[in-house]
């Protein structure tokens, strides 16, 4: 047998097989009526609380007020967004349900709305690409952590958080965050990582003791608030483009320093290219 007549019988066999199988798809759910489910969560009654709240798009709002350690609401249009919770001691999960199919419909609307108690808590949040608002002030918080995607944010501490935070921590995507009053979120250490975007840091409010921030940002555009007064050292350790440093700031090689009483603030800033601007 010939080579040629080899290859037709491997054409033939292949389009046999290929005519086995069909592939379809995924479809997108179609959209429905709202429906709004009640949130209602406990606090533990011994131990630690650790809050994680997991989200995928849509808008998430959280803001303190809760009588019990949440109370809330979610609004959603595709039954599958539906909130499942899930405790085990300490450990509590508010998780937005799983599209079956992967797919996002284009007219989805999910939307949560919830309060959290004054119960000291480690608080982490996961959420996908999604416009995110969030009132912090006035909580306990021992921790946070955010961690998100291509992301719209805008958070505050309008009055100072009520326990000693030891670490925050927000990951981005390349998303647009605002993040207001950090001075009262009363943390020990802060760390930023970010792909590109706009980033406005303030860290008014009220600084009760001294704090280390570490960002690490790719193309980006980042401004650091920083009120008169208060002692700041800001340090680059990479490339940047352009550094616009305010009045009141001075300068010895890449070290920016801003002098003040109190408790000192020190940045250390890693990023690719960009623009990094100190102002008050």
């Amino acid at each position: 047998m010939n080579y040629k007549i080899i290859s037709i019988i491997l054409i033939l066999a292949l389009s046999a097989l290929a005519c086995g199988f069909s592939f379809s798809i995924p479809q997108a759910p179609t959209p429905g009526p709202d429906v709004t489910t009640n949130i209602t969560v406990s606090a533990p009654t011994s131990g630690a609380t650790r809050l994680t709240i997991a989200f995928g798009a849509g808008d998430l709002k959280l803001s303190p007020g809760a009588k019990d350690l949440v109370d809330g609401t979610a609004t959603y249009n595709v039954p599958d967004l539906k909130p499942v919770i899930s405790t085990q001691g300490g450990d509590i999960q508010i998780k937005q349900g799983e599209l079956q199919n992967f797919a996002y419909p284009r007219q989805l609307h999910n939307e949560w709305d919830l309060q959290l108690g004054s119960a000291p808590m480690d608080l982490t949040v996961n959420a996908g690409a999604y416009n995110g608002t969030y009132e912090l002030g006035g909580l306990s918080l021992t921790s946070l952590t955010v961690k998100d995607g291509a992301a719209n944010v805008k958070m505050s501490f309008s009055q100072p958080n009520a326990s000693e935070m030891s670490l925050f921590r927000y990951e981005t995507g390349a998303s647009t965050v605002k993040l207001s009053e950090l001075a009262n979120a009363n943390f020990n250490t802060m760390i930023f990582n970010s792909g590109a975007g706009d980033y406005t840091l303030d860290f008014s409010g009220t600084l009760k003791r001294d704090a280390t921030i570490t960002i690490s940002s790719g193309l980006s555009n980042l401004i650091l608030v920083i009120p008169q007064n208060v002692h700041a050292i800001v340090t680059t350790e990479s490339g940047l483009s352009n550094v616009n440093a305010g009045p009141g700031w001075s300068q010895s090689g890449n070290v920016y320093t801003q002098s003040g009483s109190g408790p000192t603030l020190t940045f250390i800033i890693k990023t690719g290219a960009g623009n990094l601007t100190l102002t008050h």
